[in-house]
């Protein structure tokens, strides 16, 4: 009987079969919900970011034309009271920040009661939306509408400069937001349609929006504070908006060189410094003017308005 030997394998076999191409490994699945987790959040920040940009760049602008106002009703420029670039944009950021942050809180809010209102229909309203967004002509109205709102506050800042900042004359009403609203869709509606077309066009939609968005926060908040400036000029007393946008009111007592009291030991508002020279509002008198500091000495200094008595109103020493 004859026995066979078994082949001999050639010592590159092991090599061969280690070199052959291995198959791709399939991705698992409890990494696609981390990774499409990570898009969607990626995607949101992006959106936002899109918008918070030119909203706050906006928001700044309009908001130095409104410090622009508020010096003018004290007879002086910011530059005057020594208000420049660097200490407007410092004194601004109190105001951006609370703004983002209530910001947030609504978005948030919003969110969180999409998410819900999805969850009691079973998914009805995410399908609704997701539709709406496939369809161009749908946001570009909504867009349009939008942009068209934010003209409300450009509109009542013309009224509050026709009506001497009339109170009255600032009450909202339906047919106000009518009007807005309908012309801006048919300003916007199809400018906005044709930016849909491509991924530029819709982050340029994005900007535009965003800006839109601040020209109405900014004129809202410019006419506030031109009616705080005027509480300023008559009760010698600063509002929260005010304060929250960085106008900043300093009282004190003036005395010369040598120690001796001026203009009878009254409060002044000190406007600021500038070049040497202060910018003061006398309120008894309601008047403003200059006086250089190497010659002025401030006594009593203090952030908050004096004690007054009951009823007291600026001018009462005026001839």
């Amino acid at each position: 009987m004859s026995f066979q030997a078994p082949p001999l394998s050639s010592p590159n076999a092991g090599n061969r079969e280690s070199a052959a191409p291995t198959p791709a490994q399939p991705q698992k699945a409890e990494d696609q919900p981390h990774e499409e987790e990570k898009a969607g959040v990626l995607d949101v920040l992006e959106k936002v970011g899109s918008v918070v940009v030119p909203l706050g760049v906006t928001l700044y602008a309009l908001l130095y034309i409104g410090y622009q106002g508020i010096y003018s009703f004290f007879g002086v420029t910011p530059e005057q009271a020594g208000i420049d670039q660097a200490v407007l944009l410092g004194r601004l950021l109190g105001t951006l920040v609370p703004l983002l942050i209530a910001g947030g809180l609504v978005v948030g809010l919003i969110v969180s009661l999409g998410w819900l209102l999805n969850v009691i229909t079973r998914g009805w309203t995410g399908r609704v939306v997701q539709g709406s967004r496939q369809r161009p002509w749908i946001i570009a109205v909504i867009a349009a509408a939008w942009a068209g709102l934010s003209y409300l506050g450009y509109m009542y800042y013309l009224t509050a400069l026709a009506s001497n900042l009339d109170s009255k004359a600032l009450e909202l009403e339906a047919l106000d937001l009518v009007i807005v609203i309908g012309l801006g869709v048919l300003a916007y509606v199809v400018p906005f349609r044709l930016l849909r077309r491509k991924p530029l066009g819709r982050a340029g939609l994005k900007v535009l929006v965003g800006a839109l968005t601040g020209v109405g926060v900014g004129f809202a908040l410019i006419i506030q504070m031109f009616m705080g400036t005027l509480q300023v000029l008559e009760k010698g007393e600063t509002t929260a908006l005010l304060d929250a946008v960085g106008f900043q009111t300093q009282w004190a007592k003036l005395q010369d060189s040598s120690g001796k009291p001026l203009y009878d030991s009254r409060w002044m508002m000190i406007l600021g410094e500038r070049e040497g020279g202060y910018a003061i509002y006398d309120c008894d008198k309601a008047i403003t003017f200059r006086k250089f500091s190497e010659s002025t000495i401030l006594n009593e200094l203090q952030t908050y308005s004096p004690d007054r008595e009951a009823g007291f109103t600026c001018g009462s020493l005026a001839e």
